[in-house]
């Protein structure tokens, strides 16, 4: 067993795992943060991607005593308390989703994304980059749209910051 101290969502928790635990796991199962999902168990799908630190991960491929000490964001942690991130509101806007088991690792995938490449993506490079991430729902067209328009936006709204 191990103790592991984290920020998760800007909120320092600590809790002690067995060494084998993946960091979905502590997330989902000791801290009831249930918006990171588990597909796959073996970093195929990506519907467990987080912020380790300010890069997206598979959280299931990441054990939980590894990410002691460094700033996770999940799902949950991206709204600013009822205003959408805006990749979140664009995948609603663009309907990026359809059962949505996926939507919450795409959303943070795409959100890394759009950071590595702010002044803007393509098509190709979005779908180059969703290649981890899978859905077996939706063709991601309209995932790819959302990313597009969140990533427009987002560059926008940068612009008129600066």
């Amino acid at each position: 067993m191990s103790d592991v101290k984290m920020v998760v969502n800007g909120r320092t928790v600590t809790g002690t795992v067995e060494d084998r635990t993946l960091l979905v796991h502590f997330l989902r199962e000791n801290l009831g943060m249930t918006g990171t999902h588990v597909g796959c168990d073996t970093s195929q799908c990506g519907a467990c991607v987080v912020h380790l630190d300010g890069k997206a991960v598979k959280s299931c491929s990441i054990l939980a005593v590894q990410a002691s000490g460094s700033e996770v964001v999940t799902i949950e942690g991206l709204a600013s308390g009822a205003d959408l991130h805006p990749v979140q509101a664009a995948f609603r806007e663009h309907h990026g989703l359809q059962c949505g088991f996926c939507t919450p690792g795409m959303i943070m995938a795409a959100t890394d994304m759009i950071a590595r490449h702010p002044e803007g993506l393509d098509e190709k490079t979005v779908r180059a980059e969703l290649e981890g991430n899978i859905c077996r729902c939706t063709g991601y067209h309209n995932i790819v749209k959302a990313i597009l328009a969140a990533s427009e936006a987002m560059a926008k709204g940068a612009a008129k910051a600066a």
